[in-house]
């Protein structure tokens, strides 16, 4: 693994990164629901986009294991939070994903600072990633656009997106037990 900074991958993670003040304008600044949405959907659709770059040019990086699930969280967390309060987001979906990320976010955080271990993201949360961002944006369109096939699809994705984003969350919790445990047992004579 590099300690490279400027790769492409991580150009991809910090544009992701860069789009998401744009997408809370578009919302707030100038009430334009839909074009949030599709910007959102095109933030969501490169998520895959630098770790797929990351290991076919080699350019694994240090930074760009931090980059992409802060740019993946800040994103979710702007759309989640501003869409709650544009009121495009149903507030129990809104909820769910609060719940789960203030959870994984302090879980993550005593994992690196207590036991210095900082959880693999897992394939499964990158596919429930991708399902709500485009549970969330298509919430987002079907504000802008009102036609019933955006709402359908919302809700037809949003729900195993979270159940799936959940389950991923347990995984999370098992792998910072296993890590502590690890931990305990290096420090231990």
């Amino acid at each position: 693994m590099s300690r490279r900074v400027l790769t492409i991958p991580n150009l991809v993670s910090a544009l992701r990164l860069a789009l998401v003040p744009l997408f809370l304008w578009l919302l707030f600044g100038a009430d334009q629901p839909l074009a949030a949405g599709l910007l959102l959907g095109g933030i969501g659709g490169t998520d895959w986009v630098d770790g797929y770059l990351a290991r076919r040019l080699n350019q694994v990086s240090e930074l760009g294991k931090m980059l992409d699930p802060i740019a993946d969280r800040l994103a979710i967390t702007a759309a989640v939070i501003g869409g709650w309060v544009a009121g495009v987001l149903p507030w129990p979906v809104a909820l769910a994903l609060v719940v789960r990320e203030s959870v994984i976010a302090v879980g993550a955080v005593i994992a690196a600072w207590r036991w210095k271990v900082r959880l693999e993201v897992r394939y499964l949360g990158k596919v429930a990633t991708f399902s709500l961002y485009s549970a969330i944006g298509s919430f987002y369109v079907y504000a802008g656009f009102d036609h019933p096939f955006f709402i359908w699809w919302a809700w037809a994705v949003v729900v195993p997106g979270l159940i799936l984003y959940y389950a991923v969350g347990v995984q999370y919790f098992v792998d910072a037990v296993a890590a502590r445990r690890r931990a305990a047992s290096v420090s231990s004579p």
